[in-house]
């Protein structure tokens, strides 16, 4: 895996680093992109990861696509509209499909500006939390372009069409207290504060059975598109399975023990 993204696991807790500091994080290169989808593919094989951290290197979560590129007409801007078309297909493409789909709970530290490619990062794990520093913005349509990594997907979902539309029509900028207002972050720290209290969130979900977090999240990605009929036949699959588990049995006896559980993922 490229050093341009660290992968660090603590017990339960993997935290990804974007450490392209020197470019704020941009988010280019199909070598980056490889990373990204090795990273994805590591964690949801691996049973003892119960929760992930998604943070930028220095002073940026990251400042989206790299427009120097753009303006050169290289990397993923070159060549005629077909070859464009792909190279966002199988390159940065690859991360939503990648990372909206990682099996257990993702948490973005937002610990600078998330712009345009960024923002829409940040929007694909399914809890942010925003130092006093971060900055979000929609920005495609400054610079005369559109959300082509599925912003036009995920920013909805995340903070409703009206707000949504606002920020993609207009690409203006808004501050964490802004944010926060929006429902874009579920918290604001200090600056400093950021990663220690990522990291307590991630361990108060990574204290729980590790089937049970997974199976949770595949239902709410299900409900996010499925057919109540369909949601409902889902849930009661896999509440049968959580039922047959021993991590189950561990939860009530601690329920009844009132002591904290152990769970193996069994």
């Amino acid at each position: 895996m490229t050093n341009e993204l660290i992968y660090e696991q603590n017990e339960g807790i993997v935290t990804l680093t974007i450490n392209r500091p020197e470019e704020r994080n941009a988010l280019a290169g199909d070598e980056f992109f490889a990373a990204f989808i090795e990273a994805a593919d590591r964690i949801n094989q691996d049973n003892s990861v119960r929760c992930v951290i998604l943070t930028g290197s220095g002073k940026a979560f990251s400042a989206g696509g790299n427009v120097k590129h753009m303006r050169d007409k290289e990397g993923l801007f070159a060549g005629r509209p077909a070859e464009i078309r792909n190279s966002y297909r199988f390159g940065i493409q690859k991360i939503p499909y990648s990372f909206y789909n990682l099996e257990v709970p993702t948490i973005a530290a937002v610990n600078g500006p998330a712009i345009g490619a960024g923002c829409d990062l940040a929007c694909m794990c399914d809890i942010r939390i925003a130092g006093k520093s971060a900055l979000f913005a929609e920005s495609f349509v400054k610079l005369g372009i559109i959300p082509g990594d599925g912003g036009a997907y995920f920013l909805p979902r995340v903070i409703g069409r009206s707000r949504a539309a606002e920020l993609t029509f207009t690409g203006d900028m808004i501050n964490a207290d802004k944010a926060l207002e929006w429902g874009l972050v579920s918290e604001v720290v200090e600056d400093a504060k950021l990663m220690d209290t990522a990291r307590d969130l991630a361990r108060r979900i990574a204290a729980n059975p590790p089937h049970a977090l997974r199976m949770a999240k595949k239902l709410m990605r299900e409900g996010e598109h499925g057919r109540l009929e369909t949601v409902l036949e889902m849930s009661a699959a896999l509440q049968a399975i959580s039922h047959h588990t021993k991590d189950h049995d561990e939860a009530i006896a601690a329920f009844f023990d009132k002591r904290p559980g152990n769970y193996t993922g069994e």
